[in-house]
């Protein structure tokens, strides 16, 4: 049930897409536009995980890399994915100073999980537990087994396409630029240029956070510690929130705290992680849950 939904918010923003070309060309335009979107696909669907790791400057490592100083996050990530049931995933390295992760890659066979330089160096001093790191790998190795990376990142793709049309009408409107046939509208054309780009991030934000909960959810039971993930978000949250992440708003969603959590202006408004507090609670009761699972053994 819950990938129907998905698969149904995944087609709205389509549909958005091909509306928005009808409404500039007609039908002409709605065929340009659905081959637009078919395009994009495609090319997120064999190029997300590059395109990912440039934006947030990651780079894949090895064991030894380093003189051997990340083979005990190598080791982890091994351990973690033998307990899902998964392959082993690339592991690599982004080098950004606030402490975050994320997953990336089109199919579980061709996985990348990341941590930023500023977590492991947290971990590294002991301000970051192991045991809080399992729980973050985890929640990513969560997003990899239920293929939330690939959704989320044409989500982002295909919300960006709507906002850019969006951004054009919308100069179009007000500069009298729009459709000129008899059907055309100015006030119609500005109410769609504003109107369209708002319900594709409302669709990104959907798929985003309810991807969230679930990694969440499967990654406290890969970890088998949900309150120190739990923990661990609250420390990343803190420590976001004055340091915000130099990186795209289009893919800010697929780190496990919002790295623009403390950002002003426009990056603000890309908010597509759901409230950390509303998270922690959920990963209490599931420990709540644990707790009673085994005294009644």
């Amino acid at each position: 049930m819950e990938k129907l939904r998905v698969f149904g918010l995944m087609t709205l923003l389509t549909l958005l897409l091909v509306g928005l070309g009808g409404y500039v060309g007609g039908n002409g335009g709605m065929l340009v536009f659905f081959l637009l979107a078919l395009a994009m696909n495609f090319g997120m669907y064999w190029f997300s995980d590059r395109l990912v790791l440039r934006q947030y400057g990651a780079h894949l490592i090895e064991p030894g890399a380093e003189g051997g100083r990340f083979d005990a996050l190598y080791a982890m990530v091994d351990r973690l994915r033998l307990r899902a049931g998964l392959p082993m995933p690339v592991v690599a390295i982004s080098e950004q100073a606030q402490p975050n992760a994320f997953a990336t890659g089109r199919n579980p066979e061709h996985a990348v999980v990341c941590v930023t330089r500023g977590m492991w160096e947290l971990t590294e001093r002991g301000q970051i537990t192991l045991e809080e790191l399992e729980g973050v790998m985890a929640h990513e190795l969560a997003h990899v087994k239920n293929r939330h990376m690939l959704v989320g990142t044409v989500a982002a793709s295909m919300a960006g396409a709507v906002m850019m049309i969006g951004n054009m009408l919308r100069w179009g409107a007000i500069l009298g630029t729009g459709r000129r046939d008899e059907n055309g509208n100015p006030l119609a054309l500005l109410a769609l240029a504003i109107l369209a780009p708002i319900a594709a991030m409302v669709v990104q934000m959907t798929i985003s956070r309810r991807n969230e909960f679930e990694a969440d959810a499967d990654g406290a039971r890969i970890s088998g510690h949900p309150l120190a993930l739990a923990s661990a978000l609250r420390k990343i949250e803190a420590i976001a929130q004055g340091y915000p992440m130099q990186v795209s708003p289009t893919a800010a969603h697929l780190a496990i705290v919002n790295p623009l959590a403390g950002a002003s202006g426009i990056a603000g408004l890309f908010r597509t992680h759901p409230d950390t507090g509303e998270r922690v609670a959920r990963l209490q009761q599931i420990a709540a849950r644990q707790d009673v699972d085994a005294l009644t053994r």
